[in-house]
Order: structure tokens, then C-alpha cells, then sequence
């Protein structure tokens, strides 16, 4: 039942957003519509149409919800007031048919929402996770991420349900791709905890992608991060060991790869690149796709790998891509050159104190054969480290060179 009610979600949210505002009240709404179709569906049987079936039920709680917090006011007032009528529809066409949900995305990440807020609130109203499951992806008390959805509802309670003007739109999905990217990213490697990947958030990030690739097939950029998405997915098999640890790109069992995924994302990324402006996400994409590709660790082509991130790191650049570029650049040029890009980042503050960059240069100085200095920065990257299944496994990289 879930599988079919979420993705009917923020179809239905949208229709009663654009009708009527008030962003909070109509989530309500379309929770207790989900509830209601939780509860009778199984017994009554799914219905013919379950949009336009959950349009109407959340419709009559709004009205209902409305008209209770009308009397409740006329009780509290002395004065003799009429009833209000219920807010009058944003615009006099009908849009139950129509499929709202990347304007819904745009209303997510609005630019008034912190980024924290905006992953939030599109895992619960695009998403279609629960309060407490979002709570519990990032580590977090579920009273915590409540206050943070229901303030950012709060804050969108005045803004117009509308797509962003067409001199925004770029801009602003940027932002939604940006927000998507994150979900993947914590599912992928979640920067905390004792688990190394949360499957669900992996899973819900694709699912979102695949349908803004529906709705902007031509888009290059979406049909980049949907291409990463699947490719950089097809190796999670292969990432853990049965007890949680940790197993590093070059030392996986590449038969585990999901083959289908990886095919998917190569044809996808392929076929972007021939006909659309190239972006960061195709970049990435591009790269994972030369991984996915090679046969073994010895296998991949490093000079393309390391061309490509000369590329991005020209188109975007970041502290996560010259570290990236650095191990790329080292095994090409060898470990040497690999420290030297890599010590440009030790005055960037957008990665001090981050476990990576001890990670990656104590790597790089065990290609170097430097095996003290290695093992002693394994341990400080260990030490940085807040999740257990990447800190477990720089410990052990030290404990080898022991």
C-alpha cells in the first residue's frame, strides 16, 4: 500500500496547495487522507481513481478543519460574526489532473528555507517519509526535526503555489537538485552513526530524480545526477562486508555490481552528453560511468578519470573535487603529485577539521611508501571521523601499516 500511496503524495498536495495556500494546513489534510486510505483501502478495495479519491478526502478535512477553527473563534469572540466562507481556490481551473509535483519541489527549496530545513521538508512532502523516519536519517530527536518541518511550513504559509519565473527556474532547480543530491549522498555514506549506508534515503533520492527526469527529459543537467545516482547505487552490494565494515572502491567485488544500474546510467550519462551543454552532474557522472565500466581496480582509465576532473574542477570547484582529483592525479602522475594538489586545501576552511583529507593524504603516503607517517595520519583521520564503519576502517588501514 505504501508504494502506491507515495508517489500520490505531493501529486495531491499540490492540487490543494495551489487551490488554496496555507501550506501546513493542507499537509494536514493530505496526511489524514493517507491515513484514511491506509485504513479502508485494504478492506474496501483501492479505488478507480485514488488521486482524485485522496483529492477529495483531503479536501473535506480541510473544510472540516477550517469550519471547526470557525466556530472555535466565533465561541472565543463577544462580537457577532458570519461564518467565513473557505478560502476561494487560487485560480478558477480545475488542476486535479494535473501533476504538480516538481512546483512542489520548487516550494520545498525555497530560498527562505535553510538548507537543513529544505532536505526536511521534501523528504516529508515530497518524500513521503515520516517525521520520525527523517529524525532517525539524520541522527536527530524526532521532536527536533518536527520543530524544523513545522517551522518551515510556518514560513511558507505566505508564498504564492506557483513555479518560479522563467528568468529563476534555472537557479532554483539547481537548488532542488542540490537538496536531492544531498539525500543520496547521506543514504550513501551518512556522515554519522553506526550503519555506513541508509538504503531508504538511497532508494527515495532515485525515486525523486526518475520522476523529475519525467517531468524535464530534456534537461541535462537532471538527467547527470539521475545517471550518478544509479551507477554510484549499482555498488552498494559491494561496499560492506556481512559484519558492517567498510570495503573500499578498489578492493570490491565487482560480480556484486548491480549490472542492470550501472548499464542504465552509462546509456543515460551518454546520451546527455551528446546533446546537452555539459554540467557538474553529467561531470560526475561521466566519472563514475569510467569506474562502472573498468573490469577491475586495474582496469580503469585514470587519465580520463583525472581529465574529467580537471574539467569539473574548472566548471565547479569544490574542496570534495580536488580531493578526489588528487587520488586520480596520483595514480597517473604518482603519489607525489597527488600530495602536492592535495596540500592546496590545507587553508581551506570549508574542509578543515573534516576526516577526508587525512583519509585521503595518508592513502596517498602509503603509495609513497612514507609508512609511519601514514599510519600516524590514518589514526588522525580515524580520530575526525563520526562514523563508526569508515572510523573502523581507517583504524584498521593503521593497524596494517603497524
Amino acid at each position: 500500500m505504501g508504494e502506491l500511496l507515495r508517489p500520490l503524495a505531493p501529486q495531491v498536495l499540490a492540487v490543494l496547495v495551489r487551490r488554496y495556500g496555507q501550506f501546513d494546513a493542507c499537509e494536514d489534510a493530505v496526511q489524514d487522507a493517507l491515513l484514511a486510505a491506509a485504513v479502508q483501502w485494504p478492506v474496501e478495495g483501492v479505488p478507480d481513481n485514488p488521486r482524485a479519491w485522496l483529492i477529495t478526502v483531503a479536501g473535506r478535512r480541510l473544510a472540516d478543519q477550517w469550519r471547526s477553527e470557525s466556530a472555535r473563534r466565533r465561541r472565543e469572540s463577544t462580537a457577532a460574526l458570519a461564518e467565513p466562507d473557505l478560502p476561494a481556490p487560487a485560480a478558477d481551473v480545475d488542476h486535479a489532473a494535473q501533476d504538480d509535483t516538481l512546483t512542489l519541489l520548487f516550494l520545498c527549496c525555497h530560498p527562505a528555507l535553510s538548507p537543513p530545513s529544505q532536505v526536511a521538508l521534501t523528504l516529508r512532502a515530497v518524500g513521503g517519509l515520516t517525521t520520525a523516519q527523517i529524525a532517525h536519517a539524520f541522527l536527530v530527536p524526532e521532536a527536533t526535526m518536527a520543530q524544523r518541518i513545522s517551522r518551515a511550513k510556518r514560513t511558507l504559509a505566505g508564498v504564492g503555489f506557483s513555479a518560479p519565473a522563467a528568468t529563476e527556474q534555472p537557479e532554483r532547480l539547481g537548488v532542488v537538485l542540490h537538496v536531492v543530491y544531498l539525500v543520496f549522498n547521506e543514504g550513501y555514506t551518512a556522515t554519522s552513526g553506526p550503519d555506513l549506508q541508509r538504503p531508504e534515503l538511497t532508494r527515495e533520492a532515485i525515486r525523486l530524480t526518475r520522476r523529475l527526469h519525467r517531468l524535464l527529459p530534456e534537461d541535462g543537467e537532471v538527467a547527470g545526477l539521475l545517471a550518478l545516482m544509479l551507477i554510484t547505487e549499482a555498488r552498494r552490494p559491494a561496499r560492506t562486508r556481512p559484519d558492517g565494515a567498510l570495503v573500499p572502491l578498489a578492493e570490491q567485488d565487482r560480480s556484486r555490481w548491480d549490472a542492470a544500474l550501472i548499464a542504465e546510467g552509462v546509456k543515460l550519462v551518454s546520451a546527455t552528453l551528446a546533446r546537452a551543454p555539459v554540467g557538474p552532474y553529467q561531470l560526475q557522472a561521466a566519472i563514475a560511468a569510467v569506474h562502472g565500466e573498468a573490469r577491475s581496480a586495474q582496469d580503469t582509465d585514470w587519465p580520463q578519470v583525472a581529465a574529467l576532473y580537471r574539467v569539473l574542477d574548472v566548471l565547479a570547484p569544490s574542496p570534495v573535487v580536488t580531493l578526489n582529483r588528487a587520488v586520480a592525479v596520483a595514480m597517473v602522475d604518482g603519489p607525489r603529485a597527488g600530495l602536492d594538489l592535495l596540500a592546496t586545501l590545507d587553508s581551506d576552511r570549508r574542509i578543515a577539521g573534516h576526516h577526508r583529507v587525512p583519509a585521503v593524504r595518508a592513502h596517498l603516503l602509503d603509495m609513497a611508501g612514507d609508512v609511519d607517517a601514514a599510519r600516524a595520519t590514518y589514526r588522525e583521520a580515524a580520530r575526525r571521523s563520526t562514523s563508526v564503519p569508515e572510523r573502523r576502517y581507517l583504524e584498521d588501514r593503521a593497524d596494517r601499516l603497524g
